[in-house]
């Protein structure tokens, strides 16, 4: 018999349930393809429940196309179904996110910071990478600089002031395996145990494991619509690292005020603490013109930390860090140790492919593409929640924020979505103070089509029961 564990008080229905389960079982490969269900009495006698209840689970099971019905034999296992498993359980779906775990290709994934892989140019990309390493200089193919091959350097402060109003030189520049390695790096160089580190709240998760590894002495500081809040700031700490996204806070979307980054700047140089700017998606404004860096109005106390996951691909794993000189030697060699350099042929065919133009026409095609498909993810929502829906952070990035007023995603509730066939990650998942943000979650729309999002905005519609 078919074990099927049912919660009688749950608010979700029985059937509801039942499908539920039994498509799980299906998607993670318990139930093969062309395996007989039981028969809908036989079920309804074990559960110890209508016969109706079970018929409409089937009915929906056979409507999606998990199940067909085979007249005056009974309901299979669809035939034509993929063979699909997941690769691991997700144990823990407070913190899952597809950087650490795999989902299901069918499941609709509104998971933020992911771009449109399928239409970066691969082939331009993979003649860039041929030609850089066919005329690539011997030193290239050796044990390479650790701070970064110095032709790329050189290429990305033209870049940055022309991107970021910063102005730098090469030799503050060290290239890393992405934002993550960069934060690291930052991290290992100046934390110690005893270290104070304020970040933004909510910010993203894996940015307070990076500090927490170091030090224990994290203190949140709330966000508002703009950002960070210096006037929040504790009186009686000093810190050694703020952690802020003033050109895209994430996750809410603020933009930070000239007032306000005026103020962070001028606490750093009162306290002598260094500013950790994350850069991660400000590419990508849909309205007005993208921020300028916190860089531009102090180049002794703060840090910024660049990637080209969001405006290339993720496993390219190439980023940088713009640092003060008096950081260079030091970050220079906590990344020798780490992992003595990154790809130098990347680097080679990345600086080509800034120079050639490929990378700035590349960011303005996907701008123009990501703010359509914001569009439609916002008339989406329209319809589907009318005024039963709050949105922020709709002016840039490739995520949105959705607050659906007396709903709460715990991680039951998250759970259920993934099982029902959409993925989304709640705003609470990011914040230390917890109970502010359980109503939110974040729908990133970058790698989504029109149809995939219509499609994981009914199932969310459906478990909502809004």
């Amino acid at each position: 018999m078919l074990y099927i564990e049912l919660e009688r008080d749950h608010k979700r229905s029985i059937a509801k349930q039942i499908y539920s389960q039994i498509r799980t079982k299906v998607l993670s490969g318990e139930l093969k393809a062309g395996e007989k269900l039981p028969s809908t009495r036989e079920l309804s006698k074990e559960l110890v429940i209508s016969r109706n209840t079970v018929l409409a689970a089937y009915d929906m099971l056979v409507a999606e196309g998990f199940a067909y019905s085979s007249p005056c034999s009974g309901i299979y296992v669809n035939l034509n179904f993929p063979d699909l498993q997941l690769s691991e359980k997700i144990s823990n779906y407070s913190i899952a996110s597809l950087s650490d775990t795999c989902i299901l290709q069918t499941t609709i994934n509104f998971d933020s910071g992911i771009p449109a892989l399928d239409l970066f140019p691969r082939n331009k990309w993979s003649r860039t990478v041929s030609k850089a390493f066919k005329e690539a200089p011997i030193s290239a193919l050796g044990y390479d600089d650790p701070q970064g091959r110095p032709e790329l350097r050189k290429v990305l402060c033209n870049y940055l002031m022309k991107t970021r109003g910063i102005i730098c030189h090469p030799n503050q520049i060290i290239v890393t395996a992405g934002a993550k390695q960069g934060l690291s790096l930052v991290a290992k160089c100046l934390l110690n145990a005893k270290s104070e580190v304020w970040l933004e709240d909510p910010s993203n998760n894996n940015v307070k494991q990076i500090f927490s590894y170091y030090t224990n002495q994290i203190t949140p500081v709330e966000v508002d619509k703009e950002g960070i809040q210096p006037k929040q700031f504790p009186t009686l700490k000093k810190p050694t690292i703020i952690f802020v996204t003033p050109s895209h806070q994430f996750p809410i979307g603020g933009i930070l005020s000239i007032q306000r980054r005026i103020e962070l700047v001028q606490f750093a140089k009162q306290t002598g603490c260094y500013l950790v700017e994350d850069d991660y998606d400000s590419e990508f404004r849909y309205d007005g013109f993208p921020a300028n860096s916190l860089f531009e109005l102090d180049r002794e106390h703060i840090i910024y930390v660049g990637t080209f996951s969001k405006v290339m691909f993720p496993s390219l794993r190439l980023g940088y860090l713009v640092v003060p000189f008096s950081l260079v030697k030091q970050i220079r060699e906590c990344k020798r140790l780490a992992d003595h350099h990154s790809n130098s042929i990347y680097q080679l065919a990345l600086m080509r492919f800034i120079e050639s133009g490929e990378l700035e026409y590349h960011i303005m095609r996907m701008k123009k593409i990501y703010n359509k498909r914001r569009d439609e993810l916002l008339n989406l929502l329209k319809n589907y929640f009318p005024e039963k829906v709050k949105i922020y952070g709709r002016d840039a990035g490739m995520h949105i924020v959705a607050d659906f007023e007396g709903v709460a995603f715990t991680d039951e509730l998250v759970k259920r979505l993934l099982n029902a066939g959409v993925y989304i990650v709640p705003v609470e998942n990011h914040s230390i103070i917890k109970g502010k943000h359980i109503a939110q979650i974040i729908l990133g729309y970058a790698q989504l089509t029109q149809k995939e999002m219509d499609r994981g905005l009914t199932i969310l519609r459906r478990e909502l029961d809004l």
